[in-house]
């Protein structure tokens, strides 16, 4: 019998809702992701500062997890009027480029069509330039620019009704 040979990119994980035992494992991966854009920005981004335990009480927040229960991502999302607003996706830097934030992605889309929601919405900053890269190629379309709270943001839009 011939023995068959496994991906060491592929990973066996699941989505769940972020419980409070998931704050610190879902600070250090937002630690993780976004420092490299500090210097870029010239202060941490938004995503580094977020109040996750609040997050996490109200819902918004689901994490990936592979076999052996480690956090591999997160992501939070919320309904908003007639569209889910995606706020933040992350991926800890061991399982980047292994489709864990696609993963992601695809769920908060998932909930937002069992919700009825028409469309996801979200922002990133205009110096995180892989994201102005990777959402286009997700569906998303680019519906303005403007600066909040002192950053320098980047909207998209993808309708999913």
């Amino acid at each position: 019998m011939r023995q068959q040979s496994v991906d060491p990119e592929c990973l066996v994980m699941k989505i769940r809702p972020a419980v409070p035992e998931d704050v610190s494992a879902v600070r250090a991966c937002a630690e993780e992701a976004y420092a490299p854009y500090i210097v870029a920005i010239g202060r941490k981004p938004a995503p580094m500062i977020a109040d996750f335990e609040t997050q996490i009480g109200a819902g918004q927040v689901h994490v990936a997890e592979d076999e052996t229960g480690s956090l591999l991502g997160f992501i939070v999302f919320f309904p908003k009027a007639d569209h889910m607003f995606l706020e933040n996706v992350a991926v800890v830097l061991a399982a980047a480029g292994r489709g864990i934030g696609k993963a992601l992605i695809s769920h908060c889309e998932a909930k937002a069509h069992s919700l009825g929601l028409s469309a996801i919405c979200l922002y990133t900053n205009e110096k995180m330039t892989a994201n102005l890269r990777i959402y286009p190629r997700l569906g998303y379309k680019e519906t303005g620019r403007r600066t909040e709270d002192g950053f320098n943001r980047v909207y998209f839009k993808k309708t999913i009704i």
